[in-house]
C-alpha cells in the first residue's frame, strides 16, 4: 500500500495553559492562525494553531478534569519537533541570549546525511523539547 503523504501537516502538543504556551510560541515568530474551543467527554477545551512559514504546531488544552468529571488524556506524546535553520549558531545565540531555557552548551555535532548536521534544543513552557537542526 502506498499512500500520497505530502508533508507533516501539523504537529500536535497537549499543554496545561494554553495562554502560556501561545506566549511562548509567539515569542519564537509563531503567529496565531486560528483558536477554537472544542468539547471533550462532556467538558470544553481550547486549542491553537501557531504558524511560522509553513510550520504549524498545534497546541490544545484538553478540559480541566476536576470541572468535567473526566480523566485527561494520557495516551501519548511527541518526543520533540525539529525545527530546520540556516545558521545553527546564529540560532543558537539567538535563542540564548533572549533567555530560552537551551539544553546543551553549545550547537552538538552529528554525522548524519553527507556532510553531518548540528543541532540544540530548548525547552517549552510544558517540558517539551523544540529542536533547531542545520544540515550541513
Amino acid at each position: 500500500m502506498k499512500l500520497a503523504i505530502n508533508k507533516i501537516q501539523h504537529v500536535g502538543i497537549p499543554v496545561t495553559d494554553l495562554q502560556r504556551s501561545e506566549n511562548f510560541y509567539k515569542s519564537l515568530g509563531f503567529e496565531n492562525v486560528m483558536s477554537a474551543a472544542f468539547q471533550h467527554n462532556g467538558g470544553s477545551g481550547r486549542v491553537a494553531m501557531m504558524q511560522q512559514g509553513d510550520v504549524i504546531v498545534e497546541i490544545y488544552q484538553m478540559p480541566e478534569p476536576e470541572l468535567a468529571g473526566i480523566r485527561q488524556r494520557r495516551d501519548g506524546h511527541v518526543d520533540h519537533i525539529a525545527f530546520d535553520t540556516e545558521d545553527i549558531d546564529h540560532a543558537f545565540q539567538t535563542l540564548k541570549n533572549a533567555g530560552f531555557e537551551v539544553l546543551e552548551e553549545a550547537p552538538v555535532f552529528l554525522p548524519f546525511w553527507k556532510n553531518g548536521c548540528k543541532y540544540f534544543n530548548i525547552k517549552g513552557p510544558d517540558g517539551e523539547r523544540l529542536e533547531f537542526n542545520q544540515i550541513l
